[in-house]
């Protein structure tokens, strides 16, 4: 394979003070005064073509890398960000990087377009639903659907199963009438209540629910029917990690930088009958009608997050389809949640086991004050982020779609080490 300058400047930073493509950055004169490192390096095309297979590649990257069990932004598949990085200087031969293209250019609206259409396939969204590729992450969310879909003097039912649905419902008080019909936070968000006892407000014009609540570990199996048809759901933090029939919901929107990309970009599938009929005070950049009728092109989007997305997309795809993700994710759970429960009380997992998360796996220890020497090992062993949230502390570990099997199996060995020298 042929290396050109580019990928030499790209693989070597010193490299850049010797040559350009075109031209010589400084006299000659002053080429013997750079002190230059001496040690050979490894260098590499970093302009591949399409089909390059990536997996020896892959192989090698792994070992540098980390198992990173953060709830969020988290680890992305090694491939994918091999792929980015064979594509970062020049995309597909157009003789610029995503990151300079025009968002109303050819080669973005491609991009744009192939990632709303494997989306699209993943989740198998029906036609009557848009897709639109926002920025403001989720939290912005909490108070565009209250200004979209209701008016000030409207009720709305959210159903708060820890502290992202919470603060959603916080946020809808200052658009509608919203209203707690069941909290668990006297359980400490431990567990979701049985449908059936649900006392929905008989003119609520949606039902809000966090889908996974990524601190509290706390994952709805099922989901209920609201009185009137419309349910929404929150689902950063398990998007695109097992199927969802769409159809069930007016609104599915998630931050991407947990399963299907990095921070920056926030995904909206909205059914379209639901758009238009926003209260007069909403601001622009939270009107759906405004983004759906722009392709989500309205403003200079989050580009180079929406081609990373794209890419997880094609990845899932070609996993399998989220039949076969959803399958390697409960495995890994289970070793995890398996050897929780096998420790005989040393780590333990307070949430009821009929809801624990797939995703995030809230564990603390018998003895508290090993917690911080467990996560300062843990990083020594290239295991990082282990850490809970501050708000409930103990211990998490996110343990999304890229985190390979090989990480919780390397976790799990380290946590029976960890409990043999501590117990």
């Amino acid at each position: 394979m042929a290396t050109s300058s580019h990928s030499l400047l790209l693989q070597n930073p010193n490299r850049a003070l010797l040559k350009t493509p075109s031209r010589s950055i400084l006299p000659t004169t002053h080429l013997n005064t750079l002190k230059l490192p001496t040690k050979l390096i490894s260098i590499r095309c970093a302009a591949t073509t399409q089909t390059q297979d990536h997996r020896p590649l892959a192989q090698t990257q792994s070992q540098d890398r980390v198992f990173n069990f953060a709830a969020g932004p988290a680890t992305l598949p090694e491939n994918v960000l091999l792929k980015a990085e064979s594509e970062l200087y020049n995309w597909h031969g157009s003789g610029m990087s995503v990151m300079e293209m025009s968002h109303r250019g050819k080669e973005f609206l491609s991009i744009i377009q192939k990632a709303e259409s494997n989306l699209r396939t993943l989740l198998k969204i029906p036609s009557e639903y848009a897709v639109l590729f926002l920025q403001g992450g989720a939290t912005t969310q909490f108070a565009a659907i209250p200004l979209n879909l209701v008016k000030p003097d409207e009720p709305v039912d959210y159903l708060v199963t820890g502290s992202w649905g919470d603060k959603a419902f916080k946020e809808a008080q200052k658009f509608s009438k919203a209203k707690v019909i069941w909290s668990g936070k006297s359980d400490k968000y431990t567990r979701i209540p049985s449908f059936e006892g649900l006392e929905q407000s008989p003119d609520a014009k949606y039902l809000h629910i966090c889908a996974n609540e990524t601190i509290h570990g706390v994952e709805f199996k099922d989901y209920p029917t609201p009185k009137n048809g419309l349910l929404l759901a929150d689902m950063s933090s398990n998007f695109c990690s097992k199927p969802v029939d769409v159809s069930k919901f007016g609104i599915i929107y998630a931050g991407a930088q947990k399963n299907v990309g990095p921070s920056g970009v926030t995904i909206v599938i909205i059914r379209k009958d639901l758009i238009g009929n926003a209260q007069e005070i909403t601001p622009i950049m939270l009107e759906y009608k405004i983004h759906a009728d722009n392709n989500s092109l309205y403003n200079t989007p989050p580009c180079y997050g929406i081609y990373m997305c794209g890419l997880v997309f094609e990845d899932l795809l070609a996993q399998g389809g989220l039949e076969e993700v959803e399958k390697k994710n409960k495995k890994k759970a289970e070793l995890l949640y398996s050897a929780i429960d096998g420790s005989n009380g040393f780590y333990r997992c307070p949430v009821e086991r009929s809801v624990r998360s797939l995703m995030n796996v809230p564990f603390t220890l018998e003895k508290p004050e090993l917690e911080a020497e467990f996560v300062k090992e843990a990083a020594k062993e290239k295991m990082v982020q282990l850490k809970g949230h501050r708000s409930v502390g103990g211990m998490r570990a996110s343990i999304y779609n890229a985190m390979p099997l090989a990480g919780v199996e390397k976790l799990v060995a380290f946590m029976k080490d960890f409990q043999s020298r501590h117990a």
